[in-house]
């Protein structure tokens, strides 16, 4: 139990690798303040969390709001005292191209899987530096590698790898420690809300045990787990990595 009476805040966490990640944290020991626009689901994830023993307390935000982001990061000080672990897992998707893309799908983009990266872990760092704690951004492959057809997204993941570098340089004399996960494709519902109805998403699923060298797609538990290790003192000195949970998927070449 690495975070036994610790807490952590876990964002986009009413569905997919936030609620794995969430529930993840709860098994290990931890408090977790579950942040999400949709209510109702962040109330299910909660309870979900108290039934493993823990306390949890949901907190209905829209990240691309700086007041959300404070008030989510003050919620977890108020009802907890303390914030161990930030976990940055909402994001969105979309297509287009450098041809298509409009300017405003490119704002949306930034503003939900970068700039609110951003915000959050400002906000929390002072926090985070009281108990050494440790932040933890899920990112993609396509952070790592381009991939046609999702400009903004490939280009927003790849600022997030970034982003966790060049904090981790900022925040180790503090004692904070920064690191991301790059999933490959996860079962989760970020497809379908990017535009996929349930045929495009069943092909996409089918497609994948073809483009992953281990022969299939990955499931949200198993991004939590990884999420687990960063956040805990089994990684202690490990800062400032983007590690690859992809089935292999970072070391091809399309051919």
């Amino acid at each position: 139990m690495q975070l036994q009476n610790k807490i952590a805040l876990v964002t986009g966490a009413s569905s997919g690798i936030g609620k794995a990640t969430a529930g993840r944290l709860a098994r290990d020991g931890a408090d977790i303040v579950v942040v999400g626009r949709n209510e109702q689901a962040l109330r299910e994830v909660a309870a979900s969390v108290e039934q493993t023993g823990r306390k949890s307390f949901p907190v209905a935000a829209d990240i691309t709001k700086v007041e959300d982001c404070r008030r989510a990061v003050d919620s977890a000080i108020q009802h907890f005292g303390r914030l161990d672990v930030l976990v940055n897992s909402a994001g969105v998707i979309g297509s287009g191209t450098i041809l298509d893309t409009t300017l405003e799908d490119w704002r949306l983009m930034m503003q939900v899987n970068l700039d609110a990266v951003f915000v959050m872990m400002q906000l929390a760092a002072p926090h985070l530096e009281k108990t050494k704690g440790a932040i933890v951004n899920v990112s993609s492959i396509t952070g790592l590698r381009a991939f046609p057809n999702v400009l903004s997204y490939c280009v927003s993941k790849a600022g997030v790898d970034q982003l966790t570098r060049c904090a981790a340089l900022d925040l180790a004399p503090k004692g904070v420690r920064v690191n991301a996960v790059n999933p490959g494709v996860v079962v989760t519902n970020l497809h379908r809300r990017g535009g996929f109805d349930a045929t495009q998403y069943d092909k996409f699923l089918e497609h994948g045990k073809d483009t992953h060298p281990l022969g299939r797609v990955g499931e949200a538990d198993e991004i939590a787990e990884a999420i687990l290790y960063l956040a805990t003192s089994k990684s202690e000195w490990v800062t400032g990595v983007t590690l690859s949970v992809d089935g292999g998927r970072h070391l091809t070449c399309a051919r």
